[in-house]
């Protein structure tokens, strides 16, 4: 047995509050469990640009009390140094995971022990809400204690900066400035030895309010300025809330609109087991079968689901082709029918401004953003790069996230995209007018880009880090039969800053995007092919998708 990793481990112990985290190391300790104390005690969760986000359990290496209140005291020595404000503030919401409750109050005692004023929502809040609350309060920072859709038994730790910062995620320099602050602390005290006061408010009702009006603005907006029409009677709506905290904002919000909602009951309130789905991320194979069921049963023209912490929304049509009756669109489907309405909204006021998605993400936004005399942008992937985008009007990336107010909520919203997308929904239906049959009607406008994603999960992530250098050193000159040029988006350009990722350009126009998940152990291949009709897009795409999947497993 390593000496050392059983004295790390003993010396975790000792601090550690948590009974449940200090039995498993108790246990580990006693069995002499080298493997598992190395996994635990062998490296440490990084705090990045996503904050942190890992599996629940002792040691630096997982989400648990110590390791969180090292991170709130780390951000708050890092506001005290770099906050403008006289008091830096900060605002703390979370989830319906496990100990999100905790984390969040472990942070919020912390952080006013460090003299930040401290506003700590008394319930479980959406992500966007937090969001909301930073920009809207004109706050310091904001912390959203969540794993958003990861597996059940993860959580994590997002934060959002104020002032310069705008209100949205961290980047760099902050996200290496913060992580400096929290690896000095985790040198320096133990749990027990670090300040806290109890001088904690809670989020005022108010924000609530607000949030619901800019919301329903936006979205009234978007589908034509009408936020109280009467839903026809043939409009009918099956939302999930995928065991998540969606719901108390969704169900006012939708009902001052005039819509009556057939909710999936046994995924509405909040649930850190996930009872219902193996990983609760509408993205992911059988995710929504329960809101299909639902949807047949009360014959819907719709679906909306959220995510657990509902920054992300998908949406489900009737298909007869499919067999369970309904289809996903997919994140750029929606993407396109979002764009367009922003992009239509800015051209009846006459706004100016621009329109954004992450490189990864559909380039029929290009086109709509030219029609309609708007700046389009390309960024990295991630909410964190969309919402820094200057003069932004809407931005989006395919993972199924949608900024329709990010003057208001600089990051991803699935609420306030749910609202829009069935305001909008209605207009058309009042016309005689399915959704899917305007999403055909803009593919005809705008061109047929059939988009899709070749998705590996791993248990070891050295196997990603392998596939990437060996496609990197060693690229394919053609994919699919075709030639195919390889930029490195490592090495940056004049609009984008490095990322770990690889563009392949083929000569017939499709394109490949290589990278790793930010937030999953998974490599991702983003697909694109164009066509002069969708069946030829489609086409296309299924023979690129073909082609990455014999490159992928010949490595």
């Amino acid at each position: 047995m390593n000496d050392e990793l059983l004295a790390q481990a003993k010396a975790w112990q000792a601090q550690d509050p948590d009974p449940e985290t200090r039995a498993e190391l108790a246990a580990l300790i006693a069995s002499e469990n080298e493997p598992e104390l190395q996994s635990r005690f062998g490296a440490r969760l990084a705090f990045g640009t996503a904050g942190l986000r890992g599996e629940l359990g002792a040691g630096p290496n997982r989400m648990n009390r110590v390791l969180v209140a090292q991170a709130a005291l780390g951000l708050a020595q890092y506001l005290l140094e770099h906050a403008t404000d006289e008091q830096p503030s900060v605002v703390i919401g979370f989830d319906g995971r496990k100990n999100s409750d905790i984390f969040a109050q472990d942070s919020a005692e912390i952080m006013a022990g460090c003299g930040i004023r401290v506003l700590l929502f008394e319930t479980h809040a959406p992500t966007p809400l937090v969001a909301f609350a930073v920009k809207h309060l004109g706050l310091s920072a904001g912390v959203m204690v969540t794993a958003s859709h990861n597996p059940p038994n993860d959580n994590g730790y997002k934060v959002y900066l104020g002032g310069a910062n705008g209100g949205s995620q961290i980047v760099s320099p902050a996200d290496a400035q913060i992580a400096a602050h929290i690896d000095q602390v985790a040198r320096d005290l133990e749990f027990g030895d670090m300040p806290r006061d109890i001088d904690i408010e809670f989020v005022a009702d108010e924000v609530r309010a607000a949030y619901a009006k800019t919301a329903t603005d936006a979205a009234a907006n978007l589908a034509g300025g009408n936020a109280s029409a009467t839903a026809p009677a043939s409009l009918r709506i099956t939302y999930t809330a995928m065991h998540g905290v969606g719901w108390r904002t969704v169900e006012p919000l939708f009902s001052a609109a005039g819509f009556t909602l057939n909710v999936v009951a046994e995924q509405i309130e909040p649930d850190a087991t996930f009872s219902t789905v193996a990983f609760p991320n509408p993205e992911e194979p059988g995710a929504m079968n329960l809101a299909f069921a639902k949807a047949r049963e009360t014959s819907a023209d719709l679906i909306l689901a959220n995510d657990p912490d509902a920054d992300r929304l998908a949406i489900g049509l009737p298909d007869a082709t499919s067999p369970e009756g309904y289809r996903h669109l997919t994140g750029d489907e929606v993407g396109l029918i979002l764009g367009h309405a922003a992009a239509a909204a800015a051209a009846r006021t006459g706004r100016k401004g621009a329109i954004a998605c992450s490189i990864v993400s559909s380039s029929a936004l290009a086109a709509v953003a030219a029609k309609h005399g708007l700046e389009f942008k390309q960024t990295l992937t991630g909410f964190k790069w969309i919402a820094k985008v200057p003069n932004l009007i809407f931005g989006y990336e395919e993972a199924l996230g949608y900024a329709i107010d990010p003057g208001h909520t600089p990051d991803k919203d699935g609420i306030s995209a749910a609202l829009a997308v069935a305001m909008l929904a209605r207009e058309l239906s009042a016309q005689g007018i399915t959704l899917d049959e305007h999403l055909t009607a803009l593919r005809a406008e705008f061109g047929y880009f059939a988009n899709g994603q070749v998705s590996l999960r791993f248990t070891d992530l050295s196997e990603i880090a392998r596939l990437m250098a060996a496609l990197r050193n060693n690229p394919p000159a053609e994919i699919d039969g075709v030639t195919a040029k390889l930029t490195d988006l490592s090495e940056g350009s004049a609009e984008l800053p490095p990322t770990d990722g690889l563009r392949f350009d083929l000569a017939d126009s499709r394109r490949v995007i290589v990278r790793p998940s930010g937030t999953e152990p998974k490599l991702k291949c983003y697909l694109q092919a164009v066509g002069e009709t969708k069946s030829q897009a489609d086409e296309l795409l299924a023979s690129l998708d073909a082609a990455m999947r014999a490159i992928l497993a010949d490595i």
